[in-house]
């Protein structure tokens, strides 16, 4: 047998050069995708609790407000313009169309 048989009989039984590569690019695929996977278990929970230790640190800088709906009995608008006397007047005017305020 030649050398250059040898490699005609690898290809003739089913194992070609890309073949082999591609396991090998599923392997490294798999291997670094399992640390990734398991680096992220282990980084989620440290990242979560000295994020709680910093905001916990800061005290009243963190804002605590929480959001709410407005009930649908009443609607308005509320307009500010910088044509208006002062910049913190304001000016109401209800779905009626009643104004109240600096409505000018």
């Amino acid at each position: 047998m030649r050398g250059d048989d040898r490699w005609d009989a690898e290809d003739q039984a089913g194992e070609s050069v890309f073949g082999i590569a591609g396991m090998g690019i599923l392997r490294f695929t798999l291997l670094f995708g399992s640390a990734a996977i398991a680096l992220a278990l282990v980084l989620a929970p440290i990242a979560d609790s000295q994020s709680r230790q910093i905001a916990g640190a800061a005290g009243a800088g963190v804002d605590r407000m929480s959001t709410g709906s407005v009930p649908t009995g009443n609607r308005y608008t509320v307009r500010k313009s910088v044509l208006q006397d002062s910049p913190t007047s304001i000016c109401v005017i209800y779905d009626n169309g009643q104004r109240s305020g600096n409505c000018n």
